[in-house]
């Protein structure tokens, strides 16, 4: 991926856009987390309910650490060896988390990601972004970026590129429990 593409899409996301790009196992749509007028959007082209949250993604765990509160209970050593990759972890949400980003729950749902162009649109715009698969809710998520581009109809730019090796979404574990969400 040029480094141009990559600044054309931080200016959309930084002006409110969403845009889709590929992730470990499916194109993904990605804005700003805390623009609630993009999150609305991406919402909106999702058919998604807000109080189902989102999934955070990020370069390096610095970038989700305004989104968190870690503590010594969690295992941290097990979350820091699962990244970056695959793994999509429940975190205890900061005080102040906007509800839009996790529904209003007291976790938020973080990955780092170990994906070479999402990992470098994070870099890009310096900051965690939102990542949710590239669908309407209950349909199947996009393969390839024509698919993310028919199934996700008001999405503002479509990043190219391979899916990661995965063949189905990240595992999803709650960190205080140790449970498999998904």
């Amino acid at each position: 991926m040029s480094n141009f593409k990559l600044r054309q899409a931080k200016h959309l996301i930084q002006n409110g856009g969403v845009i889709a790009c590929p992730t470990e196992a499916v194109y993904g749509l990605s804005c700003d987390p805390l623009n609630p007028l993009a999150v609305e959007h991406l919402l909106k082209i999702k058919k998604r309910p807000a109080e189902k949250g989102l999934i955070l993604v990020a370069s390096s765990i610095e970038q989700l650490l305004p989104f968190i509160k870690l503590d010594d209970s969690l295992p941290l050593n097990e979350i820091r060896d699962s990244w970056p990759g695959p793994a999509t972890w429940l975190l205890p949400a900061a005080d102040k988390l906007p509800r839009w980003i996790n529904g209003g729950k007291k976790t938020v749902a973080c990955r780092v990601t170990a994906h070479p162009l999402l990992a470098a649109l994070c870099k890009t715009t310096g900051h965690a972004l939102i990542s949710t698969s590239a669908n309407q809710s209950g349909r199947p998520p996009a393969l390839n970026a024509l698919d993310a581009h028919l199934r996700c109809p008001g999405i503002d730019a479509v990043l190219c590129g391979k899916l990661g090796e995965q063949k189905k979404p990240t595992t999803i574990r709650d960190a205080r429990t140790g449970a498999t969400i998904r």
